[in-house]
C-alpha cells in the first residue's frame, strides 16, 4: 500500500460528492464577508488622501464662506501647473481693510514669497492631512508612510499566520483575523493623534491579514480541479466588488473617521456567521483527523443530495499504515517538515522564484492602484473604474486560464502589464480619456496575473506546507505593496517613473515564470515529493502516478 502521505485522492471523493453542489456554494457564501472585508484594508487611501487646499489670505477671505479659487486669488498666490501653491502666498504691500472681499495686484508684492500655517480647502473633506495638520510637501511622507505602516504590518504577520494556519486550521485564524481586523479598524476611527492612527493602522493588518488568503484556500481546497479557475475567480471578483464598495462609501463619506467606522463595523459583526465555515477537509486529513474529515465529506454528500460510502473513502483515502514511518509522519513538527522541505534545492529555488513574483505583482497591482487617485479627474470614481476593470480579466481568465494553462496565462498578462505601463507615458497628459484608458489596461493585465498567481502558489507547494509556504512568498510580496505608497512620490522626480518602474518589473517577472512548472489539470500535492514531481513540461509524470 502506498505511504499515507502519497495515496490521499480527494479530488475523487470531491467528484463523487459534487464539485460544486449546495455544499460548496455555502461555503464560498460565506466566504464573501472576509474578502470583501479585506479590502477595506485600502481604506488608508482616503483615509489619508492628499487634498486640495491653499494658503489663507489675512483680510481677502468671506469669513463666513470662504472659496477655494475667488477671483482675487491669482493676485494673492502662485500658481503650480495650473494650481494654487499649497503652501506659498505672496506677502501682503498693503493691509486691506478686514472686510474687504477682494483683493487687487496691487496690494501683494509677488517677488516676495512666505509660507503659512492656515489653509482654505477645495471641499469638505476631511482626512488625517486635514485633521492633524498634516500639510505642505514636507510633509507628504507622513502621509505616505500610512500605506507603508500598514503593508510592513501585513509583513510581519504574514508568516505567524501562516503557521497557525498550517498547524491550528484554517478556519480558527480566518476568525481570528476578520475579528482582530475590525477591532482595530475600529478603535482607527477614534485615533487622537497621528501616531495612535498609525499604531492602529500597523495592527490591523497584523491581525487581518490573512483572512484573504485563508479565505482563498478554505474555498479551493473543497473543490476538485475542474472547479479550481471558477472557485478562484469567484474569490477575486468578491475582492473587486469589496474594492469598488470601498470607493462608493469613501464617496459618501468624506470624513475619514465615519468612513471607517462604516467599513469595519460589519465585520465585527459578521464573526458569528463566519463561526459556521467548515475546516478545510484537505486539511484535517493531513493532519491525520480522518473521522472529522469523513463526518465533514458525509455532511457535504448530504447537502449535495449524494452519498459517500465508508468504502468509497476507504477507495479514495486509504487508511494508512501503522508502520513507524507514518507514526513519524503524523507526529513529526512543523518545523521539521519546513526544514526538510527548505533543504529540497528545487523547492528553494520555486520558493525565491515565487517571491520574486510576489514581489513584482504586489508592487504593480497596489501602484496603480494608489496611483489611480492623482490621475486628472474625479478621484473616487477613478479608483472605482480601476477596481471594476479587474472584473473583465476574471471573465476572460474563466475561459483561457484551463485551455493554455496557468504559466503561459502568467507569464503573457505580466509581460502585456509591463508594456502598457511603457506604452501610457507616450499619451500626452491632456488627453485624460486615452491615458486612463492605458492605466485600466495596464490594470486589467496585471489583475489577470495576480489572479493567476493566487491559484498556481496553492497548485505548486504541498498541502502540510501550503499555506505556510504561501505566507512566505506573500510576505516578501508585501516588500512590493510597501514600497507602493511611495511610488506616487517618485513622479517629483520624474513624472514618468512610477509607470517606467511597473513597466520593467512586470516584463522582468513575466520572463523568470517560465521556470515554473505546468499545473494544469493536476491535482494538489499532499507531500513535497509530489511537488518536485511537478516539471515544466505539463507535469506528464505526476498526473500519471496520481491516476494509476
Amino acid at each position: 500500500m502506498p505511504k499515507a502521505g502519497a495515496d490521499i485522492d480527494l479530488d475523487g471523493v470531491l467528484n463523487e460528492i459534487g464539485q460544486f453542489g449546495r455544499f460548496q456554494i455555502k461555503q464560498y457564501g460565506l466566504m464573501v464577508i472576509p474578502v470583501i472585508f479585506h479590502a477595506m484594508a485600502l481604506s488608508y487611501v482616503f483615509t489619508a488622501g492628499r487634498l486640495n487646499y491653499r494658503c489663507e489670505i489675512p483680510g481677502c477671505e468671506d469669513v463666513q464662506h470662504p472659496t477655494y479659487l475667488p477671483a482675487w486669488i491669482s493676485n494673492s498666490v502662485p500658481f503650480i501647473n495650473g494650481a494654487p501653491s499649497r503652501c506659498e502666498r505672496y506677502e501682503l504691500s498693503s493691509n486691506p481693510a478686514q472686510d474687504k472681499l477682494s483683493c487687487d495686484a496691487a496690494d501683494f508684492d509677488a517677488d516676495a514669497v512666505i509660507r503659512c500655517d492656515s489653509f482654505i480647502y477645495e471641499d469638505d473633506e476631511v482626512t488625517i492631512a486635514r485633521e492633524f495638520n498634516i500639510t505642505c510637501p514636507n510633509n507628504d511622507w507622513k502621509l505616505a508612510l500610512v500605506g507603508t505602516v500598514n503593508n510592513i504590518g501585513q509583513f510581519v504577520a504574514l508568516p505567524v499566520a501562516g503557521y497557525l494556519s498550517d498547524r491550528y486550521g484554517r478556519k480558527l485564524v480566518l476568525v481570528m483575523s476578520v475579528a482582530g481586523s475590525a477591532v482595530f479598524g475600529i478603535l482607527r476611527a477614534y485615533a487622537t493623534s497621528y501616531e495612535m492612527f498609525l499604531v492602529m493602522e500597523f495592527l490591523d493588518p497584523a491581525m487581518g491579514t490573512t483572512m484573504y488568503s485563508t479565505a482563498f484556500l478554505l474555498g479551493l481546497e473543497l473543490v476538485a480541479a475542474e472547479m479550481r479557475v471558477t472557485g478562484n475567480n469567484i474569490i477575486s471578483c468578491l475582492y473587486a466588488l469589496g474594492e469598488a464598495i470601498l470607493g462608493l462609501l469613501a464617496m459618501h463619506f468624506r470624513n475619514w473617521r465615519t468612513l471607517l467606522k462604516v467599513a469595519y463595523i460589519p465585520g465585527l459583526l459578521s464573526v458569528p456567521l463566519l463561526l459556521t465555515t467548515s475546516e478545510s477537509i484537505r486539511w484535517l486529513i493531513s493532519k491525520g483527523h480522518r473521522e472529522k474529515a469523513f463526518k465533514l465529506l458525509q455532511k457535504a454528500a448530504a447537502m449535495n443530495g449524494k452519498q459517500l460510502s465508508p468504502s468509497a473513502i476507504d477507495k479514495y483515502c486509504p487508511k494508512p499504515d501503522d508502520d513507524l514511518e507514518h507514526l513519524e509522519s503524523q507526529n513529526s513538527s512543523f518545523y521539521k517538515l519546513l526544514r526538510n522541505a527548505i533543504r529540497s534545492p528545487g523547492l528553494l529555488l520555486r520558493v525565491v522564484n515565487c517571491s520574486f513574483c510576489w514581489l513584482t505583482n504586489t508592487l504593480v497591482y497596489y501602484g496603480l492602484s494608489l496611483n489611480s487617485v492623482t490621475l486628472a479627474g474625479d478621484k473616487y470614481l477613478n479608483f472605482i473604474l480601476v477596481a471594476l476593470i479587474e472584473l473583465p480579466g476574471y471573465v476572460i481568465l474563466q475561459m483561457i486560464l484551463d485551455r493554455i494553462g496557468r504559466r503561459i496565462t502568467l507569464c503573457s498578462s505580466m509581460l502585456l502589464c509591463g508594456l502598457f505601463c511603457f506604452l501610457s507615458e507616450f499619451v500626452p497628459a491632456e488627453n485624460h480619456w486615452t491615458n486612463l484608458g492605458m492605466f485600466l489596461v495596464s490594470k486589467l493585465a496585471i489583475t489577470m496575473s495576480f489572479c493567476t498567481l493566487y491559484i498556481y502558489t496553492a497548485e505548486i507547494f504541498p498541502t502540510n506546507l501550503r499555506q505556510s509556504l504561501m505566507a512566505i512568498c506573500s510576505m516578501f510580496g508585501r516588500f512590493g505593496s510597501m514600497i507602493a505608497p511611495q511610488t506616487p512620490l517618485l513622479a517629483k522626480l520624474w513624472l514618468p517613473l512610477p509607470m517606467v518602474v511597473f513597466g520593467t518589473m512586470g516584463i522582468a517577472s513575466g520572463l523568470t515564470i517560465l521556470q515554473f512548472p505546468e499545473t494544469l489539470n493536476t491535482q494538489l500535492p499532499n507531500t513535497v515529493e509530489e511537488a518536485m514531481s511537478m516539471n515544466s513540461d505539463g507535469d506528464k509524470d505526476y498526473r500519471k502516478v496520481r491516476t494509476k
